[in-house]
């Protein structure tokens, strides 16, 4: 199978990105005469993180990606010769060279399905020894991806439809992969843009960003332009000193707010202008370097009402410190004041950007009604997940050579579910979600209007539904190697993932003890598990 023609080919995961018992235990299926026996290895988590009743599912197409360019290099095996033992037949490390995926099927939910616990992510099926191989790469391509996706879909459904949400979680992630992961999949659970340039050069993600402290500081208002001169936004008319006119812009600003002219840093102010001048159409003041009141706030409207005479409109403010619901409330008290002084109408409605360790509580808090913060910052709390930093994930087999095979175990909750299965979701007349159904893939699928009998996990009684609607949940996605259909594009997926989320009844949705999703056996499927318990028992 030639690898995908894509810069991101070899980069979504290498091959040795794995855990040495992957290659011990090909080696043993090998040196059994069994690596080309059929298996099938579901993947899939046990439990919904962050104490919420759902999560997102995504990193597909990384996974796609890996599958494509999966080959073994040669660097690759002689690695491997070095960590086996040194008397490992030669011919075992032929048979990695050959080694691709054009054996491989995958069916899957779709980038941004609602998933619930127990139902497969991805099923993959083809040969024994390849497939087990693929176990940890993965399961690191779809966890963390899957985590971060719901991690930022809570932080949406916190934010409400109507904030804007930007991720600026880079220099906080955990390297430069997490990092990109984390930029990719918080824009796919909803978040509008990421401070990630890369991201937006690799993944199509919305990139956005203006200054920092640093830039403001640096000046101290010595500084002369070597050009203060703008023209008009329209392209007629004379330049004008842009220097000049905001220091005559000044005097009436702080009239307007009963400060002195001295009291505004200059250096700030310089920054301000040389920011203007750089980018006109899309000037942005960063307040809080020294006082946003008595500094900030006259610097930013006077460089915003020298610009506006030329035509052109400041895109926003951004606060980075202190009670920013407060501030944020006081300073659109002063843009509707200084629109109505000075005849701007859209000063009163110029955007409110926000930024500063922001959590899900101060979120809560930015979001409330009432409040003027129009766009949220926020990095450390997305790429991070403190809440819960891993998924849990697991990669199980299920079926070798069409035999049901099933992971007993003391602990119940690490009991797997044996043989090849389907998975379907069940609606209510009015499109909302009953539960998902496993069953075994033989059996027929269930039918909309017609009775079924199903065993809810973790309950002692069936019950029975009658739904309305029935929708298949693992389409074919990769067959024998080959990609059945062009996969969606990020926006696309992340546009599904919301139509997802609205799905959930408001109970499921909750973020704070939520109603459990339910997730139920088919009777077939439970007859199964219960015989090859018993006989596990025995």
């Amino acid at each position: 199978m030639a690898a995908e023609q894509d810069p991101e080919g070899r980069a979504a995961a290498r091959p040795l990105l794995t855990d040495l018992y992957q290659a011990t235990m090909a080696l043993g299926y090998w040196r059994a005469g069994r690596a080309q026996d059929q298996a099938e290895f579901e993947l899939f988590f046990r439990q919904c993180p962050f104490g919420g009743a759902f999560a997102l599912a995504a990193g597909l197409r990384d996974c796609v990606r890996f599958l494509r360019a999966f080959r073994l290099r040669d660097a690759d095996v002689q690695f491997l010769a070095s960590a086996l033992p040194p008397d490992t037949d030669p011919a075992f490390f032929e048979h990695l060279r050959a080694l691709d995926c054009s054996g491989v099927t995958v069916r899957a939910l779709p980038e941004g399905s609602l998933a619930f616990p127990g139902v497969p992510l991805l099923q993959v099926s083809g040969p024994l020894l390849v497939v087990q191989l693929l176990e940890t790469p993965l399961l690191c391509l779809v966890s963390y991806a899957s985590l971060i996706a719901t991690n930022a879909a809570r932080l949406r459904l916190i934010a409400g439809p109507d904030k804007r949400l930007l991720e600026m979680g880079l220099r906080r992630a955990q390297g430069p992969d997490g990092g990109l992961t984390a930029s990719t999949y918080s824009y796919l659970g909803g978040f509008d843009a990421s401070s990630n340039v890369l991201a937006g050069q690799l993944r199509g993600v919305p990139v956005a960003g203006t200054l920092a402290h640093s830039f403001v500081t640096s000046f101290s208002g010595s500084e002369v332009p070597p050009d203060p001169m703008l023209a008009p936004a329209a392209g007629q008319g004379s330049q004008v000193n842009l220097a000049a006119s905001v220091e005559t812009w000044l005097e009436r600003v702080c009239g307007h707010l009963g400060l002195g002219v001295q009291e505004p840093h200059r250096g700030e102010r310089a920054a301000f202008v040389a920011y203007a001048l750089a980018f006109p159409r899309a000037f942005q003041g960063l307040l809080d370097t020294y006082s946003v009141q008595r500094s900030g706030l006259p610097n930013f409207l006077a460089v915003a009402l020298a610009l506006q005479e030329l035509g052109y409109q400041a895109v926003g403010v951004r606060l980075d410190s202190g009670d920013l619901l407060q501030q944020a409330r006081e300073i659109r008290g002063v843009f509707r004041t200084a629109a109505a002084q000075f005849g701007v109408p859209w000063l009163q409605s110029v955007p409110i950007t926000v930024s500063n360790n922001i959590d899900e509580e101060e979120l809560a808090r930015l979001a409330q009604k009432g409040s003027e913060v129009n766009v949220i910052g926020i990095g450390t709390s997305v790429v991070t997940c403190p809440r819960q930093p891993s998924l849990g994930c697991v990669y199980k087999l299920v079926s070798v050579g069409g035999q049901p095979r099933m992971k007993l175990t003391e602990d119940p909750e690490k009991q797997t579910l044996p043989g090849s299965k389907a998975a379907f979701r069940l609606l209510g007349s009015d499109g909302s979600l009953l539960l998902d159904v496993l069953q075994l893939a033989e059996e027929p699928p269930p039918r909309a209007g017609q009775e079924l009998r199903v065993w809810p996990r973790g309950a002692r009684e069936s019950r029975t539904v009658r739904p309305a609607h029935v929708e298949p949940l693992l389409p074919l996605c990769v067959q024998q190697g080959q990609l059945c259909k062009p996969l969606p594009s990020l926006a696309e997926s992340r546009a599904f993932a919301q139509q997802s989320l609205h799905r959930l009844s408001p109970a499921h949705r909750r973020l704070e003890q939520p109603a459990l999703y339910q997730v139920a056996l088919s009777e077939k499927l439970q007859a199964l598990v219960d015989r090859l318990s018993a006989r596990g028992a025995l």
